[in-house]
């Protein structure tokens, strides 16, 4: 019997000849893939919008999927911002935008250990020095570089929207509604293993939180130090979520009674947050302002030829992300 094999850049027919599956359309781009603290993406350059026009949810989905795509837990594309029709306030004076979705191909405002990839391959490529401002659906962000070499973000000043609760299995906590420009309800807990495996989103209020809500289980470490596992909305619960470790910081700043008023000289206070995925460091600033700093990576890059089958039996489903099986304990 034949053996057919497939590569990333096309597809070798029976005798190693590269040809071309019956219903199968190939589609070629340029792609990078990456990760902050082992929250991965995959970052697709358009620089004037004409690569990938309005990102359909369906590749967002197909190129994060980790058992049927490349595997990812979201995406970004990389482009101009006056190459998209957006509120001019996202962008400000930033070149470029980071057009962020989540797993399932949903949009999403922001993400922190995005942004910092984000901004890497932007000085990776020579595409922008730091400092840099980028924008986003939560309006433009500044990237620096400090003396260690960590890309630190300006998250901007968190909303404090008070109590709400959240709900697995037969638990329930009190949690903090953070806004670190999207939602986040921060619990705090005993264990992280009294999460459970989070392979299905815990059950928050829809009336709060009618856009979904990303989901941060947290525990004490030591003085300015805790743990913390997170349940992302289009995406399940991934290692690392940068918004979210920010998130947490607030919610811990604010249960310790050191939170910096906006406008006075107090603060900073920095904590170290220790994700599945790696160590961020937050701090809130005297004037209110959220500083993440971070690492991040470019893993691999080039072009990709997608392959998509022809007809619906390959569409997947609405809402459809592949996590890992185990939980990150």
């Amino acid at each position: 019997m034949p053996r057919w094999s497939t590569r990333a850049r096309g597809v070798l027919s029976a005798d190693g000849r590269a040809g071309t599956l019956a219903g199968v359309t190939p589609n070629t781009f340029a792609w990078f893939k990456g990760h902050g603290t082992e929250n991965d993406f995959v970052l697709l350059p358009d620089h004037d919008g004409s690569v990938h026009g309005t990102l359909e949810p369906a590749l967002v989905a197909g190129l994060c999927h980790r058992r049927r795509g490349i595997g990812a837990d979201g995406v970004m594309r990389v482009v101009r911002s006056a190459a998209l029709d957006i509120d001019p306030a996202l962008a400000g004076d930033s070149e470029w935008f980071m057009d962020y979705r989540n797993a399932d191909g949903s949009l999403s405002e922001m993400c922190g250990n995005g942004i910092r990839l984000f901004a890497l391959h932007l000085l990776q490529e020579g595409l922008a020095e730091a400092p840099m401002v980028i924008g986003t659906r939560a309006g433009p962000k500044t990237v620096t570089v400090d003396s260690a070499g960590a890309l630190c973000v300006d998250m901007g000043v968190p909303r404090l929207l008070g109590e709400t609760k959240i709900d697995v299995g037969d638990h329930t906590w009190a949690a903090q509604h953070v806004d670190m420009g999207n939602p986040h309800a921060v619990a705090f807990v005993d264990d992280l293993a009294q999460a459970g495996p989070l392979t299905v989103a815990p059950t928050y209020d829809r009336a709060v939180y009618p856009g979904g809500v990303n989901v941060e289980f947290c525990v004490r470490r030591g003085d300015r130090h805790v743990a913390m596992r997170v349940h992302e909305r289009g995406s399940g619960e991934t290692r690392s979520c940068g918004t979210g470790a920010c998130a947490v910081a607030v919610a811990c700043a604010l249960a310790d009674g050191v939170a910096p008023s906006s406008g006075t000289s107090r603060g900073p206070e920095t904590y170290r947050v220790d994700l599945p995925g790696g160590t961020l460091r937050v701090t809130w600033a005297g004037d209110g302002h959220v500083l993440m700093a971070g690492p991040a990576e470019i893993v691999a890059g080039g072009q990709l030829q997608w392959h998509v089958p022809a007809g619906p039996r390959n569409r997947l489903p609405a809402g459809t992300y592949a996590t890992s099986a185990e939980p990150y304990l």
